[in-house]
């Protein structure tokens, strides 16, 4: 009778632990929905681009460099590099954390996305290779 108890006490701790986790993690994911989500869309070249990160928005308004630093052609040519490594790692699950590497980015080198596409794109890898301490070939540099 008195295990019995042991086990019941331990169940019971055990289960209000892990709800406990449930719960705060929805309030952490309705709140980076709600704040940190970017999007930026142009209807005539058919593309979309929308990150969705905690810390984004603060990164990009606070210690990202602004906007007109760097030149257009190399943040292309620095995110060509990038985003040919990035959908290596998407595509390599069991060398690189699947949680991090969800979904390849489509970029193709050909199209003109113009210089906030651009600049997003390359700030979003700056801030990825900080936030998760993940190195990539091409640096990533503030």
């Amino acid at each position: 009778m008195k295990n019995l108890l042991y086990i019941l006490v331990l169940a019971l701790f055990i289960y209000s632990c892990s709800s406990t986790k449930n719960r705060d993690f929805n309030k952490k994911e309705i709140t980076a929905n709600a704040n940190d989500t970017v999007r930026i869309a142009n209807d005539s070249l058919e593309y979309e681009i929308i990150v969705i990160e905690p810390g984004f928005n603060l990164f990009i308004n606070s210690i990202a460099k602004p906007r007109g630093y760097h030149s257009q052609s190399y943040l292309e040519n620095k995110n060509i590099f990038l985003v040919q490594e990035y959908n290596s790692r998407v595509n390599q699950p069991f060398n690189y954390n699947p949680n991090l590497y969800i979904q390849a980015i489509n970029y193709d080198n050909f199209v003109d996305y113009g210089y906030e596409v651009n600049y997003m794109l390359y700030n979003y890898f700056v801030f990825f290779s900080r936030e998760y301490n993940q190195r990539f070939s091409v640096p990533t540099r503030i």
